[in-house]
């Protein structure tokens, strides 16, 4: 029977076989059947589906409507052919690795996964020309080192494919950091990565490694290029040194263009590898050589600096060819465009001089047929006429541009002198009323107190508001209250009145007492801050520092002295029912042992009554 799995990569094959379908939709079913049928894989919990789901994708085909749906020239693609492409291009690698292509292993590792990878690096290539598509470029590169991880085989054909040197001759600085990021990573993913490579292909990847170093001029790809060369000497270790003797003058580009850039720590690990590979001795060590020798030595430099020198030459020719043409075809496109503008509006004014010239050609002629069917004796006045309708129209043109420009003049300083006069008037009006407000103000009588006790209340004035109100309540009595409920109603407002301002009163009292004790408090507050320490002390600011009342003194006395005398008693002593400390016999006994340690003395606790001791 057939499972899930199977059942959707049969479906996807039918449907791709459609010959209706364009590149669009194709890449569009592609993502779709694949993803699903990966999904679908991934849910099962046998690891062997995802395997056996691979091969029979590649074994039907889809792969490689894959490979040719990538291999396509973007110009037939419309829309954003970029994204699907890279999601594309990611399921294909994925497709690629842990599938098992049985019986048709050598076709699927000589012939399929050679096109993938130059379907890739062909489709990273066109992404590197577009600024927009830097992180669609990053996922394809990410692809491309997914498929090396898995077979290592494919190193030689991407460092020697002619997408991928198209990538390495970018000006872009971020797309080489891209190319030298994706050999650290599937370095450090894969341990034995580097031992499994060939020397052709060792030889590829370090000198990539170096040829950054010396075209590129920023820290960050410099940085990465010697974290790979450091990574492919840790993992070659002596395999790389032969390697190595290819690059004379290495060690001396590092610590000329590499020193202070942040990474002087690689920079120097890199030098005494390089070093200790050429067997450099110190400068102590140099003995004199012959002549022969210094003409050899002289013949080596200079072969070494003139290589160095062409292959920077090379590096950058295919840059500055490139830069050529492309501001040229920019400069060509420029003229081109201005050309055809030129020329077309040249052929604009063309045509508007040939319509008004046959415009008054017809109006000539339309003028001698009328002319030719006039009487002669009326050929006079009608010239006549036509001549005074012209100056007509041409009056009434030049009277409407001038009153036109003279009413527009008019209306603009009209429009301006109407606004700068209500500014005006609403200034003098604001200031008018301001002036009026503050007047009526000073004249106004003082507004009549409404309650009994305010400032300014006199007896006399009181006892005439008293008359006034009996008598208006005389005239006007009330249909539902008798004037003995209102007197006494009067008398209990009068007395709520009158508690009420009790009560502030005393709220006050309570708030100065409350201020008095908080200022009491911060003073004490700040003497103990400002206090000298005891080396320096003398009685007086000793002094200064006690209670005047005479019980807290002693009170702070004897909690003082009975933690004392807690402390020197015995831990068994502490067990069991609390001690009295406070006795006066304990007190008077430690007193004695400190010789009057405590200010005040045993007088005056002696002195206290039975009534000041239950205070305290």
């Amino acid at each position: 029977m057939e499972s899930v799995e199977e059942a959707v990569v049969s479906e996807l094959k039918e449907q791709l076989q459609d010959e209706d379908l364009n590149p669009e939709q194709r890449i569009h079913l592609l993502n779709s059947g694949i993803n699903k049928a990966l999904n679908v894989a991934a849910v099962q919990t046998d690891s062997s589906v995802l395997t056996r789901v691979k091969s029979q994708l590649y074994h039907s085909g889809v792969l490689s409507h894959c490979v040719l749906a990538l291999s396509l020239d973007p110009r037939r693609l419309r829309g954003n052919w970029t994204a699907a492409a890279a999601t594309l291009a990611q399921l294909t690698s994925s497709c690629c690795v842990g599938g098992d292509p049985g019986e048709h292993s050598k076709a699927f590792h000589r012939l399929f996964l050679p096109s993938v990878v130059d379907c890739l690096l062909s489709l990273a290539s066109q992404l590197m020309r577009q600024t927009e598509c830097l992180s669609v470029f990053r996922k394809v590169m990410d692809s491309v080192g997914w498929l090396l991880r898995a077979h290592t085989q494919l190193t030689t054909q991407v460092l020697s494919s002619v997408h991928y040197e198209q990538i390495q001759m970018c000006d872009d600085v971020t797309v080489s950091l891209l190319c030298v990021q994706l050999w650290i990573q599937t370095c450090t993913a894969s341990r034995d990565f580097l031992s499994r490579l060939s020397d052709d292909s060792v030889l590829l990847l370090l000198n990539e490694a170096v040829g950054q170093l010396a075209v590129s001029s920023d820290s960050a790809v410099g940085g990465a290029s010697i974290r790979l060369i450091l990574l492919m000497a840790n993992q070659l270790q002596l395999r790389l040194q032969p390697f190595l003797l290819n690059f004379r003058g290495l060690d001396n580009l590092l610590n000329k263009d590499w020193r202070g850039h942040g990474f002087d720590q690689d920079v120097d690990q890199l030098i005494a590898f390089i070093q200790s590979d050429r067997g450099i001795t110190s400068p102590s060590q140099v003995v004199r050589t012959p002549s022969t020798e210094r003409v050899r030595a002289a013949c080596v430099i200079q072969a070494a600096w003139r290589s160095y020198q062409t292959r920077r030459r090379v590096k950058s020719l295919s840059r500055a060819v490139s830069t050529l043409q492309r501001r040229y075809r920019a400069r060509r496109r420029q003229q081109q465009q201005q050309k055809e503008v030129r020329q077309w509006e040249e052929e604009l004014r063309y045509q508007v001089c040939v319509r008004r010239q046959q415009a008054r050609r017809a109006f000539h002629q339309k003028q001698r047929q009328l002319l030719q069917l006039l009487p002669p004796d009326q050929v006079q006045s009608y010239l006549q006429e036509c001549e005074r309708h012209a100056a007509v129209v041409i009056q009434r043109v030049w009277r409407g541009f001038r009153e036109r420009r003279l009413y527009n003049n008019t209306l603009r300083h009209t429009l301006i002198h109407t606004r700068t006069q209500q500014q005006a008037a609403r200034t003098l009006q604001r200031a008018v009323r301001g002036f009026l407000q503050k007047h009526r103000a000073s004249r106004a009588l003082p507004t009549t107190p409404f309650w009994i006790g305010q400032k300014g209340l006199t007896d006399s004035r009181r006892a005439e508001l008293k008359a006034q109100v009996e008598d208006y309540i005389a005239a006007h009595p009330s249909s539902h209250v008798s004037p003995e409920a209102c007197k006494r109603l009067h008398e209990e407002a009068q007395l709520l009145l009158l508690s009420e301002l009790q009560r502030g009163g005393q709220w006050r009292r309570e708030e100065q007492r409350v201020e008095a004790l908080l200022a009491h408090t911060h003073t004490q507050l700040e003497l103990l801050r400002d206090a000298p320490s005891l080396s320096v002390v003398t009685a007086t600011d000793a002094e200064s520092f006690l209670s005047p009342s005479g019980p807290i003194a002693a009170r702070a006395r004897d909690a003082h002295n009975a933690m004392l005398q807690a402390n020197r008693l015995p831990w068994w002593r502490t067990l069991g029912e609390p001690l009295d400390v406070f006795s006066l016999a304990h007190l008077q006994e430690l007193e004695a042992e400190l010789g009057g340690l405590f200010v005040g003395g045993l007088a005056e606790v002696s002195k206290l009554t039975e009534v000041d001791r239950i205070n305290l």
